[in-house]
C-alpha cells in the first residue's frame, strides 16, 4: 500500500458552534486530533467520514476527491474503518460473528490483515465466542477496532475508544493500540483529550480550539512549542524516539540513545535495540552552568538555550532548549532564570530527575 494524504478544508456552522479547518495529514503514522470538549475533534472526524457534511469544503485522499462543490461521497464508499467511543457491536451477535459480518464488507481490491493475523493483533482469541454483554469493555473496543481492520479500510478514524473505559482498562487497552500503530501500515487519525494518549501513541498532532487548528506538526516538536496553546499544565514536556543501547545489570539500569545524547532509566526488561518513547516532563529538569558531579541525578546532558517564555504562572519561566538535534523544556522560576543570566545561545547543562519510557 503506497503513502496516502489527507486534504481537508472544511467550514460548517450550527448554534453556537463554527467548525474552519484547513489541514493536510501525513500519509503515515498516527495523526492525533486533540483538544478539549467541544474544540470540534469529532466534527471535523465525521465530516471526514462523511457521517456529516460540511456546508462547505473540499476533502481528498490519496488524491482521491471525497468531497467538493460538485460532489458528496457516501460514507459507505469511503474507503475507511471508523471506530466510535462505544464499541457498536451487534448485541446478538458473538465477537466472531461480528468479525465476519465485516468480513463481508471488506474490499476485494484493497488488501488487509488476514481474520487470524488481526485477532492475534489485538489478542481477542478467546473472547470470539462471546455475546459483546460478556466482554469487558477493554474487549469490546479491541473487537470492534479489529471489526474495522477486517473491513479492509485505506483509513482508519478512531473518535476517542478510550474514553468510556476506566484507568485499568485503558491501561489494558493502549499496548494494543501501540502495537497496532507499529504492525499495520495504515494511516490512523485518532481523536483524544488525553495527554497521555498523545505521549503514546501520536506521530503527528493536531491542536484544535473552538474549531480552529492552533497547531499542527510531529509530535516532538508540537510538543516543544512554547506558545502551545492548550495549556498541560504539570503535563507540559516533550516525547522523544530513541532505541536501548546499554545495560547495566549490577544497578538495574538501561541506556536509550536519542539524537542528541544518551538517557539512563530504570530496567523494565527492553531488548538491545528496541525502538522506545522517552517523555521527560519540564518539571523534571533543571538547569546548571556547569556539569555537576556531586548530584543523584544520573542524566545529565550539553544543552544550549533556544527561547524562554513566561509560564501559566507570571513567577514561572519555560526554556526551550536544543540538546543534539532534539528538543526539550525546563520548568523554573523567572528569578532562576535571571540568576543563570539565561538568553538565547546560552550553553547550559540540562539535569533531568525523571525519564518516563512510555512504549
Amino acid at each position: 500500500m503506497g503513502e496516502a494524504q489527507i486534504k481537508a478544508t472544511l467550514s460548517l456552522e450550527r448554534p453556537g458552534f463554527k467548525l474552519d479547518v484547513d489541514l493536510d495529514l501525513p500519509g503515515n503514522g498516527v495523526s492525533v486530533l486533540f483538544g478539549h470538549s467541544g474544540s470540534g475533534k469529532t466534527t471535523l472526524l465525521r465530516c471526514i467520514a462523511g457521517l456529516e457534511k460540511a456546508s462547505r469544503g473540499r476533502i481528498q485522499f490519496n488524491g482521491d476527491t471525497w468531497q467538493d462543490k460538485q460532489q458528496f461521497l457516501a460514507p459507505h464508499r469511503r474507503p475507511l474503518g471508523y471506530v466510535f467511543q462505544e464499541s457498536g457491536l451487534f448485541p446478538h451477535l458473538t465477537a466472531r460473528q461480528n468479525l465476519i459480518f465485516a468480513m463481508k464488507r471488506a474490499s476485494d481490491t484493497i488488501p488487509g490483515l488476514t481474520f487470524g493475523d488481526t485477532v492475534s493483533l489485538l489478542g481477542i482469541d478467546k473472547v470470539l465466542d462471546k455475546h459483546p454483554a460478556e466482554l469487558s469493555g477493554g474487549e469490546r473496543q479491541r473487537v470492534a477496532i479489529a471489526r474495522a481492520l477486517l473491513i479492509h479500510p485505506r483509513l482508519l478514524l478512531m473518535d476517542e475508544p478510550l474514553s468510556s473505559l476506566d484507568q485499568a482498562r485503558k491501561q489494558e487497552i493502549l499496548p494494543y493500540l501501540e502495537k497496532l500503530k507499529k504492525q499495520v501500515t495504515l494511516p490512523i487519525i485518532y481523536v483524544t483529550h488525553s495527554p497521555d494518549e498523545v505521549a503514546r501513541l501520536a506521530d503527528h498532532l493536531v491542536a484544535l480550539e473552538e474549531g480552529r487548528v492552533v497547531a499542527s506538526g510531529t509530535l516532538t516538536e508540537t510538543l516543544a512549542r512554547l506558545d502551545f496553546p492548550i495549556k498541560l499544565g504539570e503535563e507540559t514536556g516533550v516525547v522523544l524516539e530513541a532505541r536501548v543501547t546499554e545495560r547495566d545489570e549490577q544497578w538495574q539500569l538501561a541506556k536509550a540513545t536519542f539524537p542528541g545524547g544518551d538517557f539512563w532509566f530504570r530496567d523494565s526488561g527492553f531488548a538491545l535495540g528496541s525502538e522506545v518513547r522517552v517523555r521527560i516532563f519540564a518539571r523534571d529538569v533543571s538547569l546548571a552552568l556547569e556539569k555537576h558531579h556531586d548530584t543523584s541525578i544520573v542524566n545529565l546532558l550539553p544543552a544550549v538555550v533556544e527561547e524562554i517564555a513566561t509560564d501559566e504562572h507570571a513567577g514561572l519561566a519555560l526554556v526551550k532548549l536544543k540538546v543534539g538535534d532534539s528538543p526539550l523544556v525546563a520548568r523554573l522560576t523567572h528569578r532562576s532564570a535571571h540568576r543563570l543570566q539565561l538568553e538565547a545561545g546560552k550553553q547550559v547543562w540540562a539535569q533531568i530527575k525523571s525519564v518516563a519510557i512510555i512504549q
